[in-house]
């Protein structure tokens, strides 16, 4: 499967999906943790993955979401 199909897939699979550096618990950076203590406060449920575990995923989001960062 190429990497948009697999974050296609990511995002019909959760209702909330956070990509983020880290973990919730661990986030490494500081755009992840507000968006951790964002999505914390609201008490949604979410999914997440994080991007430092898989390359291929954290550069097909840039093309993918067309925000070059």
């Amino acid at each position: 499967m190429d990497v948009k199909s697999r974050i296609e897939e990511q995002l019909k699979s959760h209702d909330v999906l956070l990509y983020m550096k880290g973990t919730p618990d661990f986030p490494q950076c500081g755009f992840s943790g507000q968006a951790v203590a964002a999505l914390n406060a609201i008490g949604k449920p979410y999914s997440f993955v994080n991007i430092f575990e898989d390359p291929e995923v954290r550069e097909g989001l840039k093309e993918y979401s067309n925000w070059p960062t």
